[in-house]
């Protein structure tokens, strides 16, 4: 017994780090936090400017934290015509544009390592090669079309379901799966889509939201397709609507302030009227916070999907 605990003992300590290791991780822990630091301030000072006093961010003196606070900005912007259907339309394509990406990467993935499919390594290499070749945009435009999609919301969602990226890393996730858990299954009885709902995808949790987050967030930052697809207003997306307002920022200011009808002797109403900058920031806030507060909800999977799904050589 004595033996044993100074062995435990012996295992718990731990030698003081060198003084070259202590000022390797101090230097680590200060570049990261100027990195970090850095990548966060432009998203701080999108929010700052957006509740700050808009003749002065307008005016580029607010920079490090808010100055005459007013939430004014975002009721005024809601207030525009289009916004709130847009926002239905983006969440909408968001929501059921994940589940189904998200689905058939992980469908594909799995019959990607099934020996018994029939001619798997062409197939496999046809969904792989359109990574690197595609038709350009007049002959995809015509092939929407062709297919009755332009103008239609499904125009959002079938061209952007089998991603090949993705496909490829919930391929090598489930080939790193102990084979046999799919052995056994088959020895039970199970068949193909038993095995794929059952077993495949439960085990399957950090990869698929890594391939969630990819997809989200590309399918909510969107606004190309709308661009070239759609010309019915009621299927415009919130991002394409901030494309349109950040070029037309001048007038929308004009038109909130004509809306509002502030009276300009009042320095309330004159901190609060709607500037070119108050317009660009505020949108710019509307879009991106979704994403920060989806974003860390999928972080903790985030990593280890992606290192375990990552290419192996």
């Amino acid at each position: 017994m004595t033996v044993s605990l100074s062995a435990r003992g012996s295992r718990r300590k731990r030698p003081a780090p060198s003084l070259g290791d202590a000022t390797f991780s101090t230097l680590n822990y200060v570049l990261f936090g100027l990195f970090t630091v850095l990548c966060a301030y432009p998203f701080y000072f999108l929010i700052i400017n957006s509740i700050s006093s808009n003749n002065l961010s307008a005016l580029g003196q607010v920079r490090f934290w808010p100055v005459g606070l007013h939430f004014d900005n975002y009721t005024q912007i809601m207030a525009l015509g289009g916004l709130t259907s847009a926002a239905a339309v983006s969440i909408a394509r968001t929501v059921l544009g994940t589940a189904c990406t998200v689905l058939a990467s992980a469908f594909l993935g799995y019959l990607f390592t099934q020996e018994k499919m029939w001619k798997r390594p062409l197939w496999y290499r046809v969904v792989v090669v359109t990574m690197y070749f595609n038709a350009g945009l007049i002959p995809m435009y015509l092939t929407m079309r062709n297919l009755h999609l332009t103008n239609t919301f499904w125009v959002y969602i079938l061209p952007a379901i089998v991603q090949p990226f993705n496909v490829i890393l919930v391929k090598t996730y489930i080939e790193s799966l102990p084979k046999s858990l799919q052995e056994a299954a088959e020895i039970d009885g199970a068949g193909p889509l038993t095995i794929f709902f059952r077993v495949i995808l439960p085990n399957c949790t950090p990869i698929l939201a890594t391939v969630a987050i990819f997809s989200a967030v590309a399918q909510w930052n969107s606004f190309q397709d709308t661009l070239i697809y759609i010309t019915d207003q009621r299927l415009y997306s919130l991002q394409y609507l901030l494309y349109t307002y950040l070029n037309q920022a001048a007038s929308l200011a004009q038109a909130a302030r004509n809306t509002v009808g502030q009276s300009l002797g009042s320095l309330a109403g004159a901190a609060s009227q709607q500037t070119t900058t108050s317009i660009q920031t505020t949108i710019s806030v509307i879009v991106v916070l979704p994403i920060l507060f989806i974003y860390p909800l999928f972080q903790r999977y985030f990593v280890k999907g992606i290192m375990l799904g990552a290419v192996k050589g």
